[in-house]
């Protein structure tokens, strides 16, 4: 029965049936234009957006599998080529994560994390080189990057995670990282994609993340262009309860930029496999005689052809030693310690198998800057004891401190005869020998 507000029930019954229709119709007309009818109104809409919802639906499952798929071959491409991509450097490796993890994946491949050493200078000896074409039976991948430390690094094995469970890797320290209260070279080795996986990813635990955080805000000049990393490395670092509870809310938006960074990551990697990768050098067998390179690079000269001028013993007795105090006093409020106990943390909490070098002090150049061989030994002294408490194996060279052939005068950097010597370290570690000073 149409609605009973115009006419009664009983009169409506005695209406001719044709105006019983008219009838209907004109009190339907007049209920529509007051609105009384929203469900009629809507259901005939939904009825005809729903082709459009599915469509939608459609188109977005055809990307994302395109996606999926072109990440997918990505991948099987950064391992398919890993024996071409490992032993070289270049700035997306170390700034991306694609081909570290492939190179963590690989168990052929040894990653070297370190600084500019593994860059220059581009000697022979140098084990990216040296190890090309796994003359023992693996290759070195080295990520390393001018100012790069261990709040960088660190980073990076924890944004890969799991990739390095039960992986040996070998890390690179300079001494002078803690020499120094501030190292400002991390500003031009940090990576977005490393520091927001490590952030938003699950290898490490909420307490290392804090710690983490809030030396990653000492460094704001690398999140002014990041605004949504900067409030969440704070909302960790804050360690308080409601904090944590607003970084847990917006977690889920940190793993959909994590994404995003990953696939940009893949296509990137995809693109310079295509276009820039250089043939894979030819593995062969041919294990080295190292006593025998190792006598072929030391000498009685310094690394830059210069004969080692010592001062006179008269002379020293008055003046070397007179910076001692300075050179501790700088050490010790040095911030490179609590990097360093940073990355240890970190490469126990992802079960890596690591193998810390530490280049020697350049001795020489100390004795000259009036800094005495007891005062440097509190740097070996103190590495070896926090390394020692995380149970990972160490070798510091510490006894060529004053030997002028093993790294570069007044630089950080290695020698054909220190590259010998790490080399050595290196084959030793990977075949389950205990690396030798």
């Amino acid at each position: 029965m149409c609605p009973s507000s115009l006419v009664s029930a009983v009169g409506f019954q005695t209406i001719p049936a044709t105006h019983r229709i008219e009838l209907c119709m004109k009190s339907i007309a007049a209920l529509n234009r007051g609105n009384k009818f929203p469900r009629m109104e809507l259901r005939a809409n939904g009825r005809q957006g729903m082709p459009h919802l599915f469509s939608g639906l459609i188109a977005s499952g055809v990307v994302a599998a395109g996606l999926f798929g072109l990440g997918m071959v990505a991948v099987h491409l950064e391992h398919s080529t890993i024996l071409s991509t490992a032993p070289e450097q270049f700035p997306l490796k170390k700034q991306g994560l694609a081909f570290q993890r492939a190179a963590a994946r690989a168990p052929r491949v040894l990653p070297l994390y370190g600084s500019s050493e593994l860059i220059v200078p581009p000697v022979p000896e140098r084990a990216s080189i040296f190890f090309r074409t796994a003359p023992t039976g693996f290759q070195v991948s080295p990520v390393g990057a001018g100012g790069a430390s261990s709040l960088s690094m660190l980073q990076r094995i924890g944004a890969l995670g799991s990739d390095f469970r039960g992986k040996k890797l070998v890390i690179s320290l300079s001494p002078g990282w803690f020499f120094k209260t501030r190292w400002e070279g991390y500003n031009g080795s940090f990576s977005l994609m490393a520091a927001s996986e490590m952030a938003f990813g699950t290898a490490l635990d909420f307490e290392l993340k804090r710690d983490i955080a809030s030396r990653m805000l000492m460094f704001p000049t690398t999140l002014e262009n990041r605004p949504f990393l900067e409030f969440m490395l704070k909302r960790l670092a804050s360690g308080r309860l409601l904090d944590r509870v607003v970084f847990c809310a917006l977690w889920p938006l940190g793993k959909v930029q994590t994404t995003i960074l990953e696939l940009q990551d893949h296509f990137a990697a995809f693109h310079y496999i295509r276009h820039k990768i250089k043939p894979a050098s030819q593995c062969y067998l041919e294990p080295p005689d190292w006593p025998k390179l190792i006598g072929s690079v030391s000498g009685t000269e310094t690394a830059d052809g210069e004969n080692v001028t010592k001062a006179s013993s008269g002379h020293q007795e008055t003046t070397l030693g007179r910076r001692d105090a300075e050179f501790r006093k700088g050490m010790n409020a040095s911030m490179g310690w609590t990097d360093l106990e940073l990355l240890l943390r970190t490469l126990t909490s992802v079960h890596a198998h690591p193998l810390l070098l530490s280049m020697p002090i350049d001795g020489d150049f100390y004795d000259h800057e009036e800094v005495s061989r007891s005062a440097r030994e509190t740097y070996y002294t103190r590495l070896r004891a926090l390394v020692q408490r995380y149970h990972f194996a160490l070798v510091e060279f510490e006894g060529h401190d004053e030997d002028p052939a093993f790294l570069y005068r007044h630089q950080s950097h290695l020698t054909a005869k220190g590259w010998i010597y790490y080399n050595r370290a290196l084959d030793d570690f990977f075949h389950g020998r205990a690396p030798r000073r």
